[in-house]
C-alpha cells in the first residue's frame, strides 16, 4: 500500500501477503507494503525493500537486493537457506521461534494417546464390528523423552508433566534445568537416554549435527515397547533404517509428522504400516498461524523502525 514518506518498505512474499498487508498497515500507517506473492513479482520488487516477509528466501535476487536489511521467515526452521547462509552478508534473519509449541504439544499428546492405546487396531476392530476388550495401563506410569529442549520441546515436557508422566530429556547444556523435565541429558549421551523412555519425541532443528540424529543404532537402544514421535524435519531420522526396524519390531511404532521428502511418496511403505500414523506435516498448523506470526513480526517491525536489536534472530552459524 502507499504512503507517504515511508518510513520503510517491507515486501511480502507469501501466500497470505494480503492478510499481512492489511495487519501492517493497521498497526503501521507509516510503513509501505508491497504485495509480491509469486517469484517474478518478487524479483520485480526486491530492489525496493528494506525488510522481506518470505515463505521461501530469493537467494539468487540478494545480488539485486541493495537496501535488504532485514528476512522476517514465517517458520521456525531455516534449513533451506543453511546451504547459501555465506551470500546472505549482513542481513539479518528471524525466524517464528516460539508460536509452535502449545498446538505441537496438542498433537504430541493426542499422539502419544493413540499410540498407547493402539487407536489403529481399535478403529480396525470397530469397522470390523469385532470386540476386544483389553487393559491398559496408565500413562502415568510412562516416560516420555524428548530429544531437543528448545521452546516446542519444553512445551511438550511440561504438557507429557501435567498427565503425570516421568519426563527426560536431552540438551546442548544439561547443567540448565527445564521445568517439568525430571532429569536431564546432555545433547551427546541420547544412548543413556533412549532406553529409559517409552516414547522418544524428536524436536530439534535439521542441522548438520542433527541429520540423520536417529538411525538403527540409536532405535537399538530404545525399548522394545516404545514408541518414536518426530515433529522435527524427517533429516533427523534415518528413514530407511527406521522402516526396517519397524518392521522387525525392533520398537513398537512410531508417530511421524515429517519426513525425508514431502509429500511422502505414494510408493512409501509407512502408509500401510500397522504400527504407523503418518501424518502430512500439520502438527504446527494452528488456524490462527499468520496472526501468531504477525505477533512476532509486528514487534520485531517496531524495534527495526526504533533501530533496536530484533528478536528471534537466527544463528546462521548454528543453523536456528
Amino acid at each position: 500500500m502507499p504512503v507517504d514518506r515511508p518510513d520503510i518498505t517491507i515486501v511480502l512474499s507469501h501466500p497470505d501477503a494480503e492478510l499481512y498487508a492489511r495487519l501492517v498497515a493497521d498497526r503501521f500507517p507509516q510503513v509501505r507494503t508491497i504485495i509480491a506473492p509469486s517469484p517474478d513479482q518478487l524479483a520485480r520488487c526486491i530492489n525496493e525493500a528494506d525488510a522481506l516477509l518470505a515463505s521461501s528466501l530469493p537467494v539468487d535476487l540478494f545480488e539485486h537486493a541493495k537496501k535488504l536489511r532485514w528476512i522476517q521467515c514465517p517458520f521456525a526452521g531455516v534449513e533451506s537457506i543453511m546451504p547459501f547462509r555465506e551470500t546472505i552478508g549482513e542481513i539479518t534473519i528471524t525466524n517464528a521461534r516460539g508460536i509452535h509449541g502449545d498446538i505441537i504439544a496438542d498433537y504430541v499428546m493426542a499422539g502419544v494417546t493413540m499410540l498407547h492405546w493402539d487407536f489403529r487396531k481399535l478403529l480396525r476392530d470397530q469397522a470390523e464390528r469385532r470386540w476386544s476388550p483389553r487393559f491398559v495401563a496408565p500413562l502415568a506410569e510412562k516416560t516420555l523423552g524428548v530429544v531437543g529442549l528448545g521452546s516446542i520441546g519444553a512445551t511438550i515436557a511440561r504438557r507429557a508433566k501435567s498427565t503425570g508422566m516421568t519426563v527426560v530429556g536431552s540438551k546442548r547444556d544439561a547443567s540448565v534445568p527445564v521445568d517439568g523435565v525430571d532429569r536431564l541429558f546432555a545433547s551427546d549421551a541420547l544412548d543413556e537416554m533412549l532406553p529409559l523412555c517409552d516414547f522418544v519425541v524428536l524436536a530439534v532443528p535439521a542441522t548438520a549435527t542433527t541429520a540423520a540424529l536417529i538411525g538403527a543404532a540409536e532405535i537399538a537402544r530404545m525399548r522394545r515397547n516404545a514408541f518414536l514421535i518426530n515433529i522435527a524435519r524427517g533429516q533427523v531420522v534415518a528413514e530407511a533404517e527406521l522402516i526396517q526396524a519397524l518392521k522387525a519390531g525392533t520398537i513398537a511404532g512410531a508417530l511421524l509428522d515429517v519426513f525425508q521428502r514431502e509429500p511422502l511418496p505414494q510408493e512409501s511403505p509407512l502408509w500401510d504400516m500397522p504400527n504407523v500414523i503418518a501424518t502430512p506435516h500439520v502438527s504446527g498448523s494452528a488456524t490462527n498461524y499468520p496472526e501468531r506470526v504477525f505477533s512476532i513480526f509486528a514487534d520485531n517491525i517496531e524495534r527495526f523502525l526504533r533501530g533496536q536489536s530484533l528478536t528471534n534472530v537466527v544463528d546462521l552459524g548454528r543453523g536456528y
